[in-house]
């Protein structure tokens, strides 16, 4: 490949990567044609884009983006990037569904807040919960004390309101 035709797909790299700043890094070895559609096209109906790099071209890319820190997950071996979707998180939740269906799809690692982590680090991304979840659970926590406040004033008032109610009633079957 001639020095020009490198230099226009390097460029291609850092534009595509311009905007990216979480990914996770994988080897995708022996997927065949039709597995490889199929994954691609699940994966871009949830957002999430898959793109295989060579790694020389991929790091000279991430340094001109001033990402030296994923430059180690691009040492060698075949690799794939996996970025987009909601978070990074999501990300690596589809990538471990599709590594546990194929044999050939295989963690290397991932970037996340300007770090690079190894594989295992990589794993224990799809364990986390995401971003909609931990949204949930902070309105569940902040929610929770202002129910039990409601609760603790409405258990009493039911009562004293009960405790009238059959009052009325004793006075009113006397009368």
């Amino acid at each position: 490949m001639s020095q020009f035709v490198k230099g226009l797909l390097q460029n291609e790299l850092s534009v595509k990567f311009a905007d990216v700043t979480d990914f996770v890094v994988l080897e995708a070895k022996g997927v065949g044609g039709n597995e490889n559609n199929e994954m691609r096209g699940v994966l871009k109906e949830k957002g999430v884009k898959l793109s295989v790099v060579r790694n020389a071209m991929m790091r000279r890319a991430l340094e001109g983006l001033e990402m030296n820190e994923a430059i180690v997950l691009f040492e060698a071996g075949p690799c794939a990037v996996a970025y987009g979707g909601e978070s990074v998180v999501d990300v690596a939740k589809e990538m471990e569904v599709w590594a546990k269906k194929l044999d050939g799809v295989v963690f290397k690692g991932a970037f996340v807040d300007g770090e690079a982590v190894d594989a295992e680090g990589a794993k224990a991304l799809a364990k986390m919960p995401t971003r909609a979840e931990l949204q949930a659970t902070i309105v569940m926590l902040a929610k929770t004390p202002g129910a039990n406040v409601a609760g603790a004033i409405a258990g009493p008032a039911g009562h004293i309101a009960g405790c009238v109610k059959s009052i009325i009633e004793k006075l009113e079957e006397a009368a």
